[in-house]
């Protein structure tokens, strides 16, 4: 899959933890499957009112942990739980851009990635938005003897995007297929912020959206990624 083999590496930035699940689950067990390392950054997680229910920052930080653990992550951390810049991270834009160049965690810098996935463009959620905009600039072209610059940099979708807005047609469909019980798995481990049907955030609706992406390619399930760059 885009020139990636046993032995490369991924970075996979989220803007709250469950989105590298939700977005990406099974294109992370894909990769790890074949020997590829994948890391994790979540960037944001907090304890407040949400979906009518509530997110405790504990929780999630223990589910999280056992999702990455169902797709094969190697490395995985949460930039910011419960602080100002976990509340609004987009008003923190410097910080963020330097917690996906250089942070104690995950990072440009420590994983050394081949590839860079991140939110893409278009998210319905700022906090979305502004991780897209802080790993786009984190990534951006220059000198690689001063610092690291994945060859490839993709963007992944959710289904509240797709929900809010008509989808357009990304140019990399990944087949899933074989890879959908972990994500599944891993899906289940965020059982926190899961929803019943026919909320986008279902377990059914999720197999539902990725049937439909892979109805597009013949296969049973696959996600779809944007291309921001490849380098042959």
């Amino acid at each position: 899959m885009i020139g990636l083999s046993a032995g490369d590496r991924v970075l996979v930035v989220a803007a709250h933890p469950d989105d590298e699940s939700v977005g990406l689950g099974g294109t992370i067990a894909t990769w790890t499957g074949s020997g590829i390392t994948v890391d994790v950054l979540a960037i944001a997680c907090v304890t407040m009112p949400m979906y009518g229910g509530v997110s405790d920052a504990a929780l999630r930080s223990s589910e999280f942990e056992a999702a990455c653990d169902a797709l094969g992550v190697a490395r995985r951390h949460i930039a910011w739980t419960d602080t100002d810049q976990a509340r609004h991270p987009g008003a923190f834009l410097p910080d963020l851009i330097t917690v996906i160049e250089s942070g104690p965690g995950p990072s440009l810098h420590n994983s050394q990635p081949d590839v860079l996935v991140l939110p893409a463009d278009g998210a319905h959620h700022q906090d979305h938005q502004a991780v897209h905009r802080a790993a786009m600039a984190a990534a951006r072209p220059g000198d690689r003897a001063h610092r690291a610059i994945p060859r490839a940099v993709l963007g992944y979708d959710g289904p509240e995007d797709r929900a809010w807005q008509a989808s357009g047609p990304r140019p990399l469909l990944v087949n899933t297929s074989a890879a959908w019980p972990r994500k599944e798995k891993a899906l289940l481990s965020h059982a926190s912020q899961l929803r019943e049907a026919p909320h986008p955030r279902s377990i059914a609706k999720i197999r539902a959206l990725d049937e439909a992406c892979g109805a597009g390619c013949g296969t049973a399930t696959a996600e779809r990624l944007a291309i921001y760059r490849i380098e042959a």
